[in-house]
């Protein structure tokens, strides 16, 4: 029987990243200080993304990008989180799959797209970073339901997003 367990199972926000460069003169002309981090909402994650210039998308999230690593390094990655049933839920799907980490959660229909975090990036390199949590901060305890469980070791996961007391409590 083939070894089917996994050396690191990473539970957090499915995150897409959209990168884009932008001025002194953007942030300023939207109200941003440059180098930070807010939690926006859909509505401004739109209004933004509307104002924003070309840029490129990449699936993120921490724990996203620690699955995505330790499969890059060579290990045997499963990542746990919540993406709606949307155009960009499809693209982190496929992103983080194609990087071999193992993504089974279902797209769920939570009432909320799937999470981005609109980055701007200056010339001298400071990120302002805009997030929307959207379907991420859904996951339902039933996520971890597969009947596979068994193979996954508490110790192996990464917890880092709030909101997630059910699915946590679950994994215990």
């Amino acid at each position: 029987m083939p070894d089917t367990s996994l050396d690191v199972l990473c539970i957090g926000n499915a995150i897409v990243d959209v990168i884009a460069d932008a001025s002194d003169d953007f942030l300023a002309a939207e109200g941003l200080t440059k180098g930070t981090m807010r939690l926006i909402d859909a509505e401004e994650a739109e209004r933004l993304y509307s104002h924003m210039g070309v840029g490129h998308q990449v699936s993120g999230g921490s724990a996203g990008n620690t699955a995505a690593g330790v499969a890059a390094l060579g290990g045997r990655a499963g990542f746990v989180g919540q993406v709606a049933p949307d155009q960009l839920g499809e693209f982190y799907r496929h992103d983080l799959t194609a990087a071999g980490v193992e993504f089974t959660t279902p797209a769920n229909d939570v009432g909320s797209p799937t999470a981005r975090s609109m980055i701007l990036v200056t010339r001298d390199g400071h990120r302002t970073m805009n997030t929307f949590l959207g379907a991420a901060q859904s996951l339902p305890s039933s996520a971890l339901d597969d009947p596979r469980d068994a193979r996954r070791a508490p110790d192996d996961e990464h917890l880092p997003w709030r909101g997630a007391e059910p699915a946590i409590e679950r994994a215990r």
